[in-house]
């Protein structure tokens, strides 16, 4: 690695770092370990609900999240670009999406759109509004 890339990798936050940031900039989000997994929920107390889970050790050599979307986007997306987006085990019957991080380059934008659809989802909050 030439020495430019080598100082911009230090400074740079990793997809983790940066997925944090995102769901932590949303209200009333607490995160948590999960399954072994960073997991952000979303409310207060018992009535919390998961909205993004990062998926790093299930079983493939991806680096991604998962997160619930709206009735249809799964199949939509995943038909769209299959290299980015993918049905994840155990929730993905429930119409949850994978979306791969791991894939550059990540489109930050498109990722804080997805999480705040989540959010929104669990929250009754109504897709597509980010606080």
């Amino acid at each position: 690695m030439e020495p430019a890339a080598m100082e911009r990798a230090a400074v740079e936050p990793t997809a983790m770092e940066r997925l944090r940031a995102v769901c932590l900039a949303l209200p009333e989000v607490d995160e948590r370990v999960s399954h072994g997994e960073p997991t952000w929920f979303a409310g207060a107390g018992r009535r919390a609900r998961v909205f993004v889970m990062l998926a790093d050790h299930h079983h493939d050599d991806r680096l991604a999240f998962w997160c619930p979307a709206a009735a249809g986007a799964q199949e939509f997306l995943v038909a769209e670009e299959p290299e980015l987006f993918f049905r994840p085990p155990y929730v993905g019957h429930r119409g949850w999406i994978g979306v791969r991080l791991d894939v550059p380059p990540v489109d930050w934008e498109r990722v804080e759109d997805l999480v705040a659809d989540a959010h929104a989802l669990v929250t009754g909050g109504g897709a597509g509004q980010r606080a």
